[in-house]
C-alpha cells in the first residue's frame, strides 16, 4: 500500500516540473532568441518480488521458464531538452539587430566568461562597442587591410573607432560618417573624409552537441562537460549559418503545443493526487476493520 503512495508523490513532483517548465515556456513566448524546453520522464527502480528462472530438464519434461515478477516505484524526470529549431524572423531596421539563419550562435563576453546566444538584439554603449541588453560585449575578429582576419585569429570586442582606427569614440561621435554590418557579419565604416575600411567581423561558435549547454540568465548559455568546446567561426564557414542584419530571431515557442502540454501535465498531476487520495482511503478502511 505504501509504494501506491509514494509512486502518487513521485507523479505529483514529475508533473509539477512539466508545469513548470512548461510556464517558463509560455512566459517567455515573445523572448527574443528564447528556445523552448521539453520534459522528458522516466520510471524509477522496480522492486523485485519474485525472480525469473530457466527452464529445468529437457524439451518435454520439467518445468519451463518463469518472469520475473517487479513492482515500479514510482516516476522521476530523465531531462529536460531543449530545442534549438529556428525561430521566426522579426524585422526591426535597427542596423546593430542581428539574426542567425542555420546554425550557430553569437559569443558574448561577461567579464572573462564566454557565453553564447541566439538574441542578436545589440546596441552600441558610449565607448562604442557592440554590446548585449545585458553589457556583455559582443566579440569578434580584427580584419587587416584586405578585410582578411588578422592571424592568429583571436577573439576580440567589436569597437567603433575614430579616423585613425585606434581610439574608441565618444558617447557622441563626429569623425565618423556611417557604419554597416554585412550578412557576413563584416562592420564597414565611413568616415567624413570619405575613407572607408572593413574592421572587425562577428564570430559565430558552434557545438557538437548544443543541447549539452547550460542556461545561465538573458537567453544566455555555457558550455559544459558534455557540451563539447565552441568552434568558433563565422557566418557561412562550414555548417555555420548566415547572417541578417535589421532583423532578430524570435522565440521558438509553439503556444498550441504549450497549452496541450499543460492540459497533460494538469491530468497527469490531478490522476497522481487521486492515487494518494485512493491510497488514503484503503489504509482508512484498513484500520477501521476492527472499531
Amino acid at each position: 500500500m505504501l509504494r501506491s503512495l509514494f509512486a502518487g508523490i513521485s507523479g505529483l513532483r514529475v508533473n509539477q516540473t512539466m508545469l513548470d517548465v512548461t510556464g517558463n515556456n509560455i512566459a517567455n513566448a515573445n523572448t527574443v532568441g528564447f528556445k523552448s524546453s521539453s520534459t522528458v520522464f522516466q520510471d524509477t527502480l522496480s522492486q523485485m518480488l519474485t525472480a525469473s528462472s530457466a527452464p529445468s530438464g529437457t524439451t518435454g519434461t520439467g518445468l519451463g521458464g518463469t518472469n520475473p515478477i517487479q513492482v515500479g516505484l514510482g516516476v522521476q524526470v530523465a531531462a529536460t531538452n531543449t530545442n534549438f529549431n529556428q525561430g521566426s524572423n522579426q524585422t526591426t531596421g535597427r542596423p546593430t539587430d542581428l539574426m542567425i539563419n542555420g546554425d550557430g550562435m553569437f559569443v558574448v563576453m561577461r567579464g572573462n566568461e564566454a557565453t553564447y546566444t541566439r538574441a542578436g538584439a545589440f546596441t552600441w554603449d558610449r565607448n562604442g562597442t557592440l554590446v548585449s541588453p545585458g553589457g556583455g560585449r559582443v566579440q569578434g575578429f580584427k580584419l587587416d587591410a584586405a578585410g582578411a582576419p588578422v592571424t592568429p585569429r583571436t577573439l576580440v570586442d567589436i569597437v567603433l573607432p575614430e579616423d585613425d582606427g585606434t581610439t574608441p569614440v565618444p558617447a557622441d561621435p563626429n569623425e565618423l560618417s556611417s557604419y554597416e554590418i554585412g550578412k557576413d557579419g563584416k562592420l564597414s565604416v565611413t568616415y567624413e573624409d570619405g575613407t572607408k575600411a572593413t574592421l572587425f567581423q562577428v564570430a559565430i561558435a558552434d557545438f557538437n552537441n548544443p543541447m549539452g549547454l547550460a542556461k545561465v540568465g538573458e537567453t544566455s548559455f555555457t558550455t559544459t562537460a558534455n557540451s563539447g568546446d565552441a568552434e568558433i567561426g563565422v557566418a557561412g564557414e562550414g555548417s555555420l549559418g548566415s547572417l541578417s542584419t535589421g532583423a532578430v530571431e524570435m522565440s521558438n515557442v509553439d503556444l498550441a503545443a504549450e497549452f496541450t502540454n499543460l492540459i497533460l501535465a494538469q491530468r497527469g498531476f490531478q490522476a497522481s493526487s487521486r492515487v494518494i487520495t485512493t491510497s488514503d482511503q484503503v489504509l482508512e478502511d484498513l484500520v477501521n476493520i476492527k472499531r
